[in-house]
C-alpha cells in the first residue's frame, strides 16, 4: 500500500497547458482556495500572465523546485509528462488535474479540483514513486546528446517510407537484429501509453521492469520482452538510413548508421500523488476500457 504523503503544504507551485481555455478559467480558482488556506502560490511563468498572476508569484521551474512543497499539474498527460521532466531533478511531488483527453496521468477531475486540494492539504493523498529512463546517444566512440523519458525512448524510420535494422543488445548481451519501423523502451508508466498500442505489455507502477516493444517487425517471432529495470539496452543503427530517437515525444535527435542508443533506468525517480480511493486497475477499466465486457 502508498504511503500517505503527510508533508505540511506551505508552498505550491502551479503549472497549466498553454493556451487552454480550460485551465485559464480553472488555475485562479485553484490559486485562490490555496492563498485562502494560507498557501504561497507559485504560478509558472509561461501561463502567468493568461491568469493574471502578481509578480511575487510568477516562476520558473526551477524556482518551483528550489521553493515548493508540491507542484499541481491542470492539463493532460503531456503537461505532466513535461513538468515531470523539468522538476525530476528536485524530487518534486506532482499532483495531476486532468483538462485533457485521456488524463491517465493526471487523475483528478476539475469538477473534483477543490475538494481534492483539501484532502492534500489534510494528508490524505498517498505517493507513488515512478521510474525514469535515460538515454544517452554515441557516435565514434563520443556521447553526443542525452535526455531523460517518463513514458518511453522510441527509435523510429523518421520520416522515410521504410523499414531500418537495428542491433539489440541487454547488458552487452546480443538480443536480436531487428528490422522494423522502430523500437519502443518503455517504463511501467509509458507501458499505457505509446507501447501499448504496438502491443506491448501493461505493467504496474510497482513492477521493477522495462518493456523492450518492437515497432511494426519484419518478422512473426520478434515480440515485446520486460527485462529488469537495471538493465541498459544498447541499439546500434546498422541501416543505411537515417533513423531519430524520440524521447516522450518531446526531445528528438538525428541518428545515422553505426550510432549507439544507450537505454538504462536513471537515479531520478517521479513521485505521483494520488487522491484517496485512486486505483490504478480502476483507472485501466475507465481511461483505456481495460477488460470491458463487449457490447453486441
Amino acid at each position: 500500500m502508498s504511503p500517505l504523503f503527510q508533508r505540511k503544504i506551505r508552498t505550491a507551485g502551479l503549472v497549466g497547458k498553454y493556451h487552454s481555455a480550460d485551465v485559464v478559467a480553472s488555475l485562479p480558482q485553484l490559486a485562490s482556495f490555496l492563498r485562502e488556506r494560507g498557501v504561497r502560490v507559485l504560478i509558472e511563468e509561461g501561463i502567468a500572465d493568461s491568469v493574471g498572476a502578481a509578480r511575487e508569484e510568477v516562476s520558473s521551474y526551477e524556482t518551483m523546485g528550489a521553493e515548493a512543497d508540491v507542484v499541481i499539474v491542470l492539463g493532460g498527460d503531456g503537461t505532466m509528462l513535461y513538468a515531470a521532466r523539468r522538476l525530476a531533478e528536485f524530487g518534486m511531488p506532482l499532483v495531476g488535474v486532468n483538462q485533457g483527453r485521456l488524463g491517465f496521468m493526471t487523475d483528478i477531475a476539475r469538477e473534483e479540483m477543490l475538494a481534492a486540494a483539501t484532502d492534500l492539504l489534510e494528508g490524505r493523498f498517498t505517493a507513488e514513486p515512478r521510474v525514469l529512463l535515460e538515454g544517452e546517444i554515441w557516435r565514434d566512440g563520443e556521447r553526443l546528446c542525452g535526455s531523460l523519458a517518463f513514458n518511453e525512448v522510441v527509435v523510429n524510420k523518421g520520416d522515410l517510407g521504410r523499414m531500418i535494422e537495428m542491433r539489440v543488445e541487454v547488458d552487452g548481451e546480443f538480443l536480436y537484429l531487428l528490422r522494423a519501423d522502430g523500437m519502443i523502451v518503455a517504463t511501467p508508466t509509458g507501458s499505457t501509453a505509446y507501447a501499448l498500442s504496438a502491443n506491448g505489455p501493461i505493467l504496474h507502477p510497482m513492477v521493477a521492469g522495462i518493456a523492450v516493444v518492437p515497432l511494426c517487425p519484419h518478422a512473426l517471432s520478434n515480440r515485446p520482452i520486460t527485462i529488469g529495470d537495471d538493465c541498459h539496452v544498447d541499439v546500434t543503427l546498422i541501416s543505411t538510413h537515417d533513423a531519430r530517437v524520440h524521447f516522450d515525444g518531446l526531445e528528438r535527435f538525428d541518428v545515422r548508421a553505426g550510432d549507439r542508443l544507450r537505454i538504462g533506468r536513471s537515479p531520478l525517480t517521479v513521485t505521483l500523488l494520488h487522491p484517496p480511493g485512486y486505483s490504478y486497475y480502476a483507472m485501466l477499466r475507465s481511461k483505456l476500457h481495460w477488460s470491458e465486457t463487449p457490447k453486441h
